[in-house]
């Protein structure tokens, strides 16, 4: 299940709030063996198996979750790259760091316990069952996600959580059922992002100085020039210059940029199989970013299938 961003924190007797956790998203299931599903569907187990043992041992068979892998850094932060450095691990890599980097499971909803179905039960009696389970769990990877129905404690959590690096709150209609793939949750965040595609670079693969970022046309599926990315840092150059390959072959772009985004000098295309977070600010023009996108991070969890199509926000 999904959300969508909202501009106003709704409020009434019926919403939930929780904090939006920077994380990978993941479906865990502990039925013959553990399964961690990402949002693409890919396994995750190797990559967590200390995540996964912790599972194996608390949660009883036939039980399905819904939560946010996260690792927390010495300083107390969620640390998303090094996140990224234990999903990307090969199996000695992801061994080693499950002991010097764990990470955690934020369960917040139930989707099956034993036999019984929960999916299709409000979520207020989804999560009254969740607590009872949790409560009995005594591995540290696993833990159970906040919840409130107190609006001012949900804006004291906003005000306040960020600074450990929670990007804002997912509000929740406690009536509701649990419907894979719909957006019925409100994301309310600190600041607006999406993702989009790497397709090119100022510089080069090897050295990029700025992005060209592309997103796919939902009514005919071309890959199109959206956007590009202001000057990179030395930092983020390395971190890209690391996931980038320099395009070989076919491309759905031109060798040279539209006159419309400026001077080409300098310009290269890259295959479009990198996925980027990016911060767009609201003024479009001919289904573009009409300003330069602020470059947050790349999104190495994610496929260029799960990205958003034309310039929508969510994703």
């Amino acid at each position: 299940m999904l959300a969508r961003t909202a501009n106003v924190l709704p409020e009434g007797p019926h919403w939930r709030y929780e904090p939006k956790w920077d994380g990978y998203r993941a479906i865990v299931r502990r039925e013959g063996e553990v399964r961690i599903l990402s949002r693409s569907g890919r396994r995750l187990e190797a990559a967590f198996p200390d995540i996964a043992a912790a599972v194996g041992a608390a949660l009883p068979p036939g039980t399905a979750v819904d939560g946010e892998i996260v690792r927390w850094s010495a300083e107390g932060r969620l640390d998303f790259s090094g996140l990224q450095r234990r999903g990307h691990s090969g199996p000695q890599a992801a061994q080693r760091l499950a002991r010097t980097e764990p990470c955690h499971l934020i369960v917040f909803d139930l989707l099956r316990d034993g036999a019984a179905e929960f999916a299709a039960r409000p979520l207020d009696e989804r999560r009254a069952r969740l607590e009872e389970l949790m409560h009995s769990v005594g591995e540290p990877a696993l833990m159970l996600g906040w919840q409130t129905g107190a609006v001012d404690v949900a804006r004291q959590w906003f005000d306040q959580m960020w600074r450990v690096g929670v990007e804002g709150l997912v509000a929740k209609d406690g009536r509701g059922r649990y419907r894979p793939g719909r957006r019925d949750w409100l994301k309310y965040k600190r600041r607006v992002t999406t993702e989009a595609i790497v397709g090119g670079v100022i510089g080069g693969a090897g050295d990029p100085r700025e992005l060209i970022v592309g997103r796919r046309d939902s009514q005919t599926g071309a890959l199109r020039v959206v956007g590009r990315t202001g000057g990179l840092d030395p930092a983020h150059r390395r971190e890209m210059a690391r996931l980038l390959r320099p395009c070989g072959g076919e491309h759905p772009w031109p060798p040279t940029l539209p006159s419309r985004w400026g001077s080409s000098q300098d310009y290269a295309r890259v295959v479009p199989e990198v996925v980027v977070e990016i911060c767009p600010d609201s003024a479009q023009a001919a289904g573009r970013w009409r300003h330069a996108v602020g470059y947050v991070r790349p999104r190495t969890d994610l496929e260029p299938a799960d990205v958003p199509t034309d310039l929508s926000i969510e994703g």
